[in-house]
């Protein structure tokens, strides 16, 4: 699908900007349905989208899910591969607002009506950006604003975008503002992109999922993450459940497939507990793909990953 967007003002704007936007989904599932398998691609034009390998990832996980693994709810380290990193990185970048911040509202609020910009959020050299000229993630390089909100507005539209670091070397640099927004804060102005990519130390060159399976002593591997819902904003602690596979992984391999979870875990927090990243990729987030597919992510080694109760989801 391609999105023509044209935008005109009565200040003499005229920009167009066109969109091309696709998605691949394919879920697999067991002939006695008691177990299922997810991959999704993202894509501007489907010559990147290599769905013969996608098939072999779902037969792999299907096969893995002979074996079944009751485990109880608990901390575990835990491996995120990047469309489950992405679904959390979105949402923490939607709740990223400045002037939301400086009114004390958020998990980026800081007391006296200051923010968190400058505040280590962790240890590790990660870097949260936005770019809207990052190869295969191309957006639109001006503001395309349909309606005013606390974070958009209609009297940017045209505004150029330039790349933009929210989290550089593990520090929080900048939150989303609009010209309004930045008055108010004394905050730059920085308005929303439409793609977000996390980086770790080395993007180009970090291990692989696999590898870092490979190096696993016991932990869990997730497939995606289903129905996120906001619990507190004040920490972003967010809840939702595991789905379509989660796998036990014991001495660098996977000994089979474990019950389902729902999970309580703040992004922010999350960031602070992320022990290795893999190596950055386009991802298809799965509970976000219908608004957001420009995402590139590392696969992530998470420490404590919360699994606060068994699911009967599947």
């Amino acid at each position: 699908m391609v999105t023509s967007t044209y935008l005109g003002t009565s200040t003499g704007i005229r920009l167009r900007h066109d969109q091309p936007t696709g998605t691949l989904e394919l879920n697999a599932k067991t002939a006695d349905l008691s177990a299922s398998a997810w991959a999704g691609a993202a894509t501007r034009d489907f010559r990147d989208v290599d769905v013969e390998a996608l098939e072999a990832q779902l037969a792999q996980r299907l096969a893995w899910a002979e074996r079944k693994v009751d485990l109880p709810a608990g901390r575990y380290e835990t491996l995120l591969p990047p469309s489950a990193l992405a679904d959390l990185m979105i949402y923490m970048s939607w709740s990223a607002g400045g002037r939301d911040a400086k009114e004390g509202r958020t998990v980026f609020s800081k007391p006296g009506g200051q923010t968190r910009v400058g505040e280590k959020l962790a240890q590790l050299p990660l870097t949260l950006r936005s770019d809207p000229a990052y190869p295969g993630l191309e957006a639109s390089p001006f503001v395309l604003a349909h309606a005013s909100g606390g974070d958009s507005s209609v009297f940017d539209n045209g505004l150029p975008l330039a790349p933009t670091d929210w989290i550089r070397d593990g520090e929080l640099t900048n939150l989303l503002t609009t010209r309004h927004s930045a008055g108010l804060t004394g905050l730059p102005v920085r308005p929303g992109i439409d793609n977000l990519v996390f980086e770790g130390a080395d993007p180009q060159a970090g291990p692989t999922l696999d590898e870092m399976v490979a190096r696993t002593e016991r932990g869990l591997l997730l497939t995606c993450l289903w129905y996120i819902r906001e619990v507190d904003p004040a920490t972003l602690l967010l809840t939702g459940l595991t789905r379509d596979g989660v796998y036990l992984v014991e001495n660098g391999e996977v000994t089979g497939a474990v019950n389902n979870f729902r999970f309580n875990e703040s992004p922010v927090d999350l960031l602070g507990r992320i022990t290795e990243t893999g190596r950055t990729e386009a991802c298809l987030p799965r509970e976000w793909g219908d608004w957001f597919t420009r995402a590139a992510m590392p696969p992530v080694r998470v420490a404590d990953f919360h699994m606060s109760s068994v699911s009967q989801a599947s």
